[in-house]
Protein backbone atom coordinates (compact mmCIF):
# COMPACT_ATOMS: atom_id res chain seq x y z
CA UNK A 1 0.00 0.00 0.00
CA UNK A 2 1.36 3.41 -1.01
CA UNK A 3 1.99 5.76 1.89
CA UNK A 4 0.10 9.07 1.88
CA UNK A 5 1.66 11.92 -0.09
CA UNK A 6 2.14 15.55 0.85
CA UNK A 7 2.73 18.08 -1.95
CA UNK A 8 5.15 20.99 -1.43
CA UNK A 9 5.32 24.00 -3.75
CA UNK A 10 7.04 26.65 -1.62
CA UNK A 11 10.81 27.04 -1.20
CA UNK A 12 10.08 28.52 2.24
CA UNK A 13 8.72 25.18 3.43
CA UNK A 14 10.61 23.91 6.48
CA UNK A 15 11.37 20.52 4.91
CA UNK A 16 12.81 22.16 1.79
CA UNK A 17 15.09 24.27 3.98
CA UNK A 18 16.18 21.22 5.99
CA UNK A 19 16.94 19.21 2.86
CA UNK A 20 18.94 22.08 1.43
CA UNK A 21 21.10 22.15 4.57
CA UNK A 22 21.59 18.39 4.54
CA UNK A 23 22.63 18.47 0.89
CA UNK A 24 24.97 21.44 1.09
CA UNK A 25 26.31 21.56 4.68
CA UNK A 26 28.61 18.62 5.39
CA UNK A 27 27.86 18.53 9.13
CA UNK A 28 24.16 19.45 9.16
CA UNK A 29 23.22 15.81 9.79
CA UNK A 30 24.70 16.07 13.27
CA UNK A 31 22.26 18.82 14.24
CA UNK A 32 19.26 17.35 12.46
CA UNK A 33 19.83 13.72 13.43
CA UNK A 34 19.11 12.51 9.91
CA UNK A 35 20.80 12.15 6.53
CA UNK A 36 19.73 12.89 2.98
CA UNK A 37 20.21 10.12 0.43
CA UNK A 38 19.89 11.59 -3.03
CA UNK A 39 19.33 9.40 -6.06
CA UNK A 40 18.11 5.94 -6.94
CA UNK A 41 21.38 4.10 -6.25
CA UNK A 42 21.78 5.22 -2.64
CA UNK A 43 18.10 4.73 -1.94
CA UNK A 44 18.18 1.17 -3.29
CA UNK A 45 21.32 0.42 -1.28
CA UNK A 46 19.61 1.56 1.91
CA UNK A 47 16.55 -0.58 1.25
CA UNK A 48 18.68 -3.61 0.36
CA UNK A 49 20.36 -3.30 3.79
CA UNK A 50 17.03 -3.28 5.59
CA UNK A 51 16.80 0.48 6.18
CA UNK A 52 13.39 2.13 6.26
CA UNK A 53 13.48 5.86 5.57
CA UNK A 54 11.38 8.26 7.59
CA UNK A 55 10.50 10.22 4.45
CA UNK A 56 10.73 9.64 0.72
CA UNK A 57 10.97 12.77 -1.43
CA UNK A 58 10.15 12.91 -5.15
CA UNK A 59 9.99 15.54 -7.83
CA UNK A 60 6.49 16.10 -9.11
CA UNK A 61 7.32 14.78 -12.59
CA UNK A 62 9.04 11.65 -11.22
CA UNK A 63 6.36 10.62 -8.74
CA UNK A 64 4.08 8.91 -11.33
CA UNK A 65 7.04 6.72 -12.36
CA UNK A 66 8.32 6.02 -8.86
CA UNK A 67 5.29 5.41 -6.69
CA UNK A 68 4.89 1.78 -7.73
CA UNK A 69 8.41 0.86 -6.59
CA UNK A 70 9.08 3.36 -3.83
CA UNK A 71 5.65 4.50 -2.72
CA UNK A 72 5.56 2.08 0.22
CA UNK A 73 9.24 2.34 1.21
CA UNK A 74 8.92 5.25 3.64
CA UNK A 75 6.57 6.20 6.41
CA UNK A 76 5.49 9.23 4.39
CA UNK A 77 5.97 10.51 0.85
CA UNK A 78 6.66 14.12 -0.12
CA UNK A 79 6.19 15.36 -3.68
CA UNK A 80 8.05 18.59 -4.44
CA UNK A 81 7.48 20.94 -7.33
CA UNK A 82 10.10 20.39 -10.06
CA UNK A 83 11.19 24.02 -9.91
CA UNK A 84 12.29 23.57 -6.27
CA UNK A 85 14.35 20.45 -6.83
CA UNK A 86 17.63 22.21 -7.78
CA UNK A 87 17.42 24.05 -4.43
CA UNK A 88 17.77 20.83 -2.46
CA UNK A 89 20.36 19.10 -4.61
CA UNK A 90 24.14 19.20 -4.43
CA UNK A 91 24.51 17.44 -7.79
CA UNK A 92 25.25 19.08 -11.13
CA UNK A 93 22.48 16.95 -12.60
CA UNK A 94 19.99 16.66 -9.74
CA UNK A 95 18.41 13.30 -9.07
CA UNK A 96 14.65 13.30 -8.91
CA UNK A 97 14.19 11.41 -5.67
CA UNK A 98 15.76 10.85 -2.28
CA UNK A 99 15.23 9.47 1.21
CA UNK A 100 15.51 11.10 4.61
CA UNK A 101 16.98 8.50 6.95
CA UNK A 102 17.37 8.74 10.70
CA UNK A 103 21.04 8.89 11.69
CA UNK A 104 22.04 5.52 13.16
CA UNK A 105 22.56 5.63 16.91
CA UNK A 106 26.00 4.25 17.76
CA UNK A 107 27.35 4.29 21.29
CA UNK A 108 31.12 4.00 21.07
CA UNK A 109 33.41 1.44 19.50
CA UNK A 110 32.61 -2.25 19.60
CA UNK A 111 35.64 -4.21 20.86
CA UNK A 112 36.97 -7.10 18.86
CA UNK A 113 35.43 -6.10 15.52
CA UNK A 114 37.86 -5.72 12.63
CA UNK A 115 38.03 -1.99 12.06
CA UNK A 116 39.39 0.64 9.72
CA UNK A 117 40.71 3.68 11.59
CA UNK A 118 40.64 6.97 9.69
CA UNK A 119 43.25 9.35 11.04
CA UNK A 120 42.31 12.89 9.96
CA UNK A 121 41.55 12.07 6.31
CA UNK A 122 40.39 15.26 4.63
CA UNK A 123 39.09 14.24 1.23
CA UNK A 124 35.48 13.05 1.11
CA UNK A 125 36.17 10.94 -1.98
CA UNK A 126 38.99 9.10 -0.21
CA UNK A 127 36.84 8.49 2.85
CA UNK A 128 33.94 7.15 0.80
CA UNK A 129 36.26 4.92 -1.23
CA UNK A 130 37.73 3.45 1.96
CA UNK A 131 34.26 2.75 3.33
CA UNK A 132 33.49 0.76 0.17
CA UNK A 133 36.69 -1.25 0.55
CA UNK A 134 36.00 -1.87 4.24
CA UNK A 135 32.57 -3.26 3.46
CA UNK A 136 33.78 -5.31 0.50
CA UNK A 137 36.62 -6.98 2.41
CA UNK A 138 34.76 -7.92 5.57
CA UNK A 139 35.55 -5.13 8.00
CA UNK A 140 32.58 -4.35 10.20
CA UNK A 141 33.50 -1.03 11.77
CA UNK A 142 35.00 2.35 10.88
CA UNK A 143 36.54 4.59 13.54
CA UNK A 144 37.08 8.20 12.46
CA UNK A 145 39.34 10.44 14.52
CA UNK A 146 38.59 14.12 14.95
CA UNK A 147 39.66 16.02 11.85
CA UNK A 148 38.37 13.35 9.45
CA UNK A 149 35.81 14.37 6.84
CA UNK A 150 32.24 14.02 8.12
CA UNK A 151 31.25 10.40 7.50
CA UNK A 152 27.59 11.07 6.69
CA UNK A 153 28.10 14.17 4.54
CA UNK A 154 26.53 14.16 1.09
CA UNK A 155 29.90 13.81 -0.66
CA UNK A 156 31.04 10.87 1.46
CA UNK A 157 27.66 9.19 1.03
CA UNK A 158 27.93 9.44 -2.74
CA UNK A 159 31.51 8.14 -2.75
CA UNK A 160 30.56 5.31 -0.40
CA UNK A 161 27.93 4.04 -2.85
CA UNK A 162 25.89 2.37 -0.09
CA UNK A 163 28.74 0.98 2.04
CA UNK A 164 27.55 3.09 5.00
CA UNK A 165 24.66 0.70 5.58
CA UNK A 166 26.94 -2.31 6.03
CA UNK A 167 29.23 -0.71 8.60
CA UNK A 168 29.17 0.39 12.21
CA UNK A 169 30.64 3.90 12.12
CA UNK A 170 31.91 6.01 15.00
CA UNK A 171 33.37 9.48 14.50
CA UNK A 172 34.84 12.31 16.55
CA UNK A 173 37.29 10.01 18.34
CA UNK A 174 40.61 10.76 20.01
CA UNK A 175 43.68 8.56 19.44
CA UNK A 176 43.41 7.02 22.92
CA UNK A 177 39.86 5.87 22.18
CA UNK A 178 41.24 3.33 19.70
CA UNK A 179 42.60 1.27 22.60
CA UNK A 180 39.01 0.20 23.32
CA UNK A 181 39.12 -2.03 20.23
CA UNK A 182 41.52 -4.42 21.94
CA UNK A 183 43.01 -5.29 18.53
CA UNK A 184 46.48 -5.13 16.99
CA UNK A 185 46.91 -1.88 15.06
CA UNK A 186 48.44 -2.09 11.58
CA UNK A 187 49.78 1.31 10.57
CA UNK A 188 50.41 2.09 6.92
CA UNK A 189 53.72 3.73 6.09
CA UNK A 190 55.56 4.73 2.95
CA UNK A 191 59.03 4.24 4.40
CA UNK A 192 59.18 1.73 7.27
CA UNK A 193 57.99 -1.68 8.40
CA UNK A 194 57.24 -4.98 6.72
CA UNK A 195 56.29 -5.15 3.08
CA UNK A 196 52.64 -6.10 2.83
CA UNK A 197 53.17 -9.16 0.63
CA UNK A 198 55.56 -10.64 3.22
CA UNK A 199 53.73 -9.63 6.40
CA UNK A 200 51.84 -11.97 8.68
CA UNK A 201 48.49 -10.24 9.07
CA UNK A 202 46.39 -10.91 12.19
CA UNK A 203 42.60 -11.24 12.19
CA UNK A 204 40.70 -9.50 13.64
CA UNK A 205 42.76 -6.34 13.37
CA UNK A 206 42.54 -2.57 12.95
CA UNK A 207 44.13 -0.91 9.92
CA UNK A 208 45.07 2.75 10.39
CA UNK A 209 44.84 4.97 7.31
CA UNK A 210 46.46 8.36 7.77
CA UNK A 211 46.10 11.95 6.62
CA UNK A 212 46.70 12.43 2.89
CA UNK A 213 49.76 14.61 3.41
CA UNK A 214 51.05 13.78 6.90
CA UNK A 215 50.27 10.09 7.08
CA UNK A 216 49.47 8.28 10.32
CA UNK A 217 50.06 10.41 13.42
CA UNK A 218 53.06 9.75 15.65
CA UNK A 219 50.70 8.79 18.48
CA UNK A 220 49.13 5.96 16.51
CA UNK A 221 52.44 4.96 14.96
CA UNK A 222 53.80 4.41 18.46
CA UNK A 223 50.80 2.24 19.38
CA UNK A 224 50.97 0.12 16.23
CA UNK A 225 51.72 -3.58 16.51
CA UNK A 226 53.04 -3.55 12.94
CA UNK A 227 54.08 -0.97 10.37
CA UNK A 228 53.19 -1.98 6.83
CA UNK A 229 54.35 -0.62 3.50
CA UNK A 230 53.38 -1.54 -0.05
CA UNK A 231 56.06 -2.43 -2.55
CA UNK A 232 56.13 0.05 -5.46
CA UNK A 233 58.53 -1.18 -8.14
CA UNK A 234 57.45 1.65 -10.42
CA UNK A 235 59.15 4.12 -8.11
CA UNK A 236 56.31 6.42 -7.01
CA UNK A 237 56.90 8.07 -3.66
CA UNK A 238 53.50 7.09 -2.25
CA UNK A 239 50.03 5.87 -3.14
CA UNK A 240 46.72 7.65 -2.80
CA UNK A 241 45.31 6.64 0.59
CA UNK A 242 42.14 5.24 -0.98
CA UNK A 243 44.18 2.97 -3.25
CA UNK A 244 46.49 1.96 -0.40
CA UNK A 245 43.52 1.08 1.78
CA UNK A 246 42.00 -1.13 -0.90
CA UNK A 247 45.27 -3.02 -1.29
CA UNK A 248 45.79 -3.48 2.45
CA UNK A 249 42.22 -4.48 3.27
CA UNK A 250 42.16 -6.95 0.40
CA UNK A 251 45.39 -8.48 1.70
CA UNK A 252 43.74 -9.01 5.10
CA UNK A 253 40.71 -10.61 3.48
CA UNK A 254 42.91 -12.88 1.35
CA UNK A 255 45.01 -13.95 4.34
CA UNK A 256 41.89 -14.68 6.32
CA UNK A 257 40.46 -16.81 3.50
CA UNK A 258 43.70 -18.77 3.26
CA UNK A 259 43.67 -19.74 6.95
Amino acid sequence: MTSPITPIRSRDNTLVKDLRRLAQDSTAYRKQGCVWLEGDHLCRAALDRGQRPATAVFSESFWPLAHGEYGHAAIKNIVIDDALWPDISSLESPARMGFVLELPSVQGLQPGVSTVVLDRLQDAGNVGSILRSASAFGFGQVAALKGTAALWSAKVLRAGMGAHFALRMVEGLEPQDIEALGLPLLATSSHQGHYLHRASLPWPCAWVMGHEGQGVSDTLQQRAAQHIRITQPGGEESLNVGAAAAICLHASAAARSAD
